[in-house]
Formats: structure tokens, C-alpha cells, sequence
């Protein structure tokens, strides 16, 4: 059991914006999975999604404003591009992080990492 501390509107809008792009971009009627885990000091949620996954070059942008890795594409699909962005916002405001894994063609991991409560 393990807990952690957070504005519960703010956290919902995290997770939203991951779930959102989870479902944007991943593959038409797959499995997106959610994991707890907790660890010695903390926290996470991942949102993963299997899909066309980011190149490696795109990942250290990601959390930019405005950042799209497909220009053309995202413009068909909807959204800002301030998504991640808000999501680091917020996980900053909570003295947490976000990060990502990718392997291009096969899935994306995004995780929400939160300090635990003692």
C-alpha cells in the first residue's frame, strides 16, 4: 500500500492527457494497460499503448510546447501540442516527474513518478 499527495484535478488532467494521447496515437482497438508500482520512494503510473512508438531523436522535445513529432499528421488528428507539456507542468508542481519509453514500431510508456508519502 502506498500513498502519495497531489491536487486530485490537476492529477486527473495528467492522466487524461496520457490516456488522450494513448488513444490518439496508438493502434486502432488495442490494449492500452495502466500500471501502479510503488517503489522504495515513490510512485508511478504508466499508460502504455502499442503503436507506431517515437523515434528517439523526438523524445528529449517532447515536453516542449507546441512540439509535434508529425506535423501533418497531428493536424488531421486534433490536439495543441501543449499536452505533454501540461503534463510535466503539473508533475512539476508535484515534485514528480514524467518520463517516456519508446521502441519505434512496437509501443510508448509514459509514466507519472510521484514522491511517497512516509
Amino acid at each position: 500500500h502506498a500513498r502519495a499527495s497531489g491536487d486530485r484535478l490537476m492529477i486527473q488532467r495528467a492522466i487524461s492527457n496520457l490516456l488522450s494521447n494513448a488513444i490518439r496515437h496508438g493502434l486502432s482497438g488495442s490494449v492500452i494497460t495502466l500500471t501502479l508500482a510503488t517503489h522504495e520512494d515513490e510512485v508511478s503510473l504508466a499508460v502504455r499503448n502499442a503503436g507506431d512508438g517515437i523515434d528517439a531523436e523526438h523524445l528529449p522535445r517532447l515536453f516542449d510546447r507546441f512540439y509535434r513529432v508529425h506535423v501533418s499528421r497531428a493536424r488531421q488528428q486534433g490536439g495543441t501540442g501543449l499536452g505533454l507539456a501540461i503534463v510535466r507542468s503539473i508533475m512539476s508542481l508535484h515534485e514528480g516527474q514524467v518520463t517516456v519509453q519508446s521502441e519505434p514500431g512496437q509501443f510508448t510508456t509514459f509514466s507519472l513518478i510521484f514522491p511517497k508519502l512516509v
